[in-house]
């Protein structure tokens, strides 16, 4: 199994939904350690599982539609589809299918889920709002601390 994947999802021309894609971009821009791979999800599709599954380790980042405020970031474990937060569309259902796929592998990765709360009503357009941009750096801060977590260090073996 490879060590770590980073899965960004979301749709790229709806604003604020496509943050999972824009912090995967700034990844790729600075370089990842060895043995962490980046990968745009796009708006999330089965045939992802068959990539996911190769991993150790999965930290997705996707935005999701809430009760918190556009900007709040959670880290989360989802174990089941129910786990999933809401998301705008239905890469919420594919995604949360994917991850109970997953959870019924006899060797499952850890899955780490960064969800980035925004606006329910999204506008067509690349550019993201101050509110989530402003949380970018924490969402990055976020992907290292999870890759330096001594608790994770079997993932890296």
């Amino acid at each position: 199994m490879k060590n770590v994947l980073i899965l960004g999802i979301g749709n790229l021309v709806l604003n604020d939904e496509g943050v999972g894609i824009h912090i995967i971009h700034i990844l790729k821009s600075i370089g990842m350690p060895d043995g962490v791979d980046v990968l745009d999800g796009g708006m999330g599709s089965i045939e992802l599982l068959d990539t996911m599954k190769q991993y150790k380790h999965l930290i997705l980042i996707d935005a999701t539609t809430d009760d918190c405020p556009a900007g709040t970031v959670r880290r989360l474990t989802p174990h089941y589809p129910k786990d999933y937060p809401h998301t705008l569309y239905a890469h919420e259902k594919i995604v949360g299918d994917m991850i109970d796929a997953i959870q019924k592998e006899e060797r499952k990765p850890h899955i780490e889920l960064l969800a980035i709360s925004v606006n329910h009503t999204p506008n067509l357009g690349i550019q993201l709002s101050p509110e989530i941009r402003r949380v970018i750096p924490q969402v990055l801060q976020l992907i290292f601390e999870i890759l330096d977590d001594k608790s994770h260090s079997r993932y890296y073996r």
